[in-house]
């Protein structure tokens, strides 16, 4: 699966990570895909359940390992009928 777009929000936490989450998932046409890469602990517990909550697709959750240790990888796909925050 290749994500139509992704997002660092190492640096951040929460809840700024799923605030960068949900206005890059805005940008995406509903079912394309969004990569976010995020450090562990908080924002690993809480964004994939935000974005569940909010209607999105958590496709998958996994260590980036090698590429960046101690940091995640998620992929979100758009959920269809989910409106741009306002």
């Amino acid at each position: 699966m290749t994500p139509a777009a992704r997002i660092d929000v190492r640096p951040f936490a929460c809840p700024l990570t799923y605030v960068k989450a949900r206005i890059a998932l805005d940008r995406l046409a509903s079912g394309q895909v969004l990569e976010v890469w995020l450090a562990g602990g908080e924002p690993l517990e809480n964004l994939p359940r935000s974005a569940a909550e909010d209607g999105h697709r958590v496709v998958s959750v996994e260590a980036l390992g090698g590429e960046a240790p101690g940091a995640w990888r998620v992929l979100l796909e758009k959920g269809r009928g989910v409106e741009p925050c306002r």
